[in-house]
């Protein structure tokens, strides 16, 4: 058995800050992560950290500055080692082709509205984290993907959570990566 990581952010952007009023939650940024060090994590977000209207198909770096205040909320799930390396293959397709793959901005307003809004090669970040997990046949449920919200995702009763925090702070920790955390931060944690 092999293990992938669903990892929900936020980043404290006063996008991140809009979505939370929205739906009246926190976590709302959904990532796919190969290792616990979350060295290898995939959304559909910003292609450029302080640019939210250019997004897309991205491998997120969160040992940059722009996510030094995140908190995060980190889910393991367990899956086969065949489905390990056929959700690896899909991903890397998809970062081969990112150039074809925009951000679903329209789908987010179909969600508000609870209105399914699909479109080809665009998603937002757990309407991708719930499309390729349908495609392993891991996630099962008949809302479509595009209705998902990464609170729902949260609930889903195959996924163990193993850390609720700072993510700079399980940062350090895991992965031998050190990222600047403000010194109140270290010694309250």
């Amino acid at each position: 058995m092999k293990k992938v990581y669903l990892l929900f952010t936020d980043t404290g952007t006063l996008l991140s800050r809009m979505i939370n009023l929205c739906t009246k939650s926190t976590l709302n940024h959904a990532s796919i992560a190969f290792d616990s060090s979350l060295t290898e994590v995939y959304s559909f977000g910003r292609k450029h950290p302080y640019n939210p209207w250019i997004g897309g198909f991205v491998r997120e770096n969160l040992r940059t500055p722009f996510f030094s205040h995140s908190k995060c909320a980190i889910y393991q799930l367990s899956i086969s080692d065949d489905t390990y390396y056929a959700l690896k293959q899909r991903i890397e397709k998809m970062e081969a082709e990112t150039d074809q793959y925009r951000y679903n901005l329209l789908g987010l307003f179909g969600v508000l509205f609870n209105l399914e809004w699909q479109r080809e090669h665009a998603y937002f970040c757990s309407e991708f984290v719930v499309t390729i997990l349908k495609e392993a046949g891991i996630y099962i449920d008949e809302k479509p993907a595009c209705l998902v919200k990464p609170q729902d995702l949260k609930e889903w009763k195959a996924l163990e959570l193993i850390y609720h925090g700072d993510l700079p702070v399980y940062l350090e920790h895991h992965g031998g990566y050190q990222v600047k955390i403000p010194l109140w931060k270290r010694i309250y944690s």
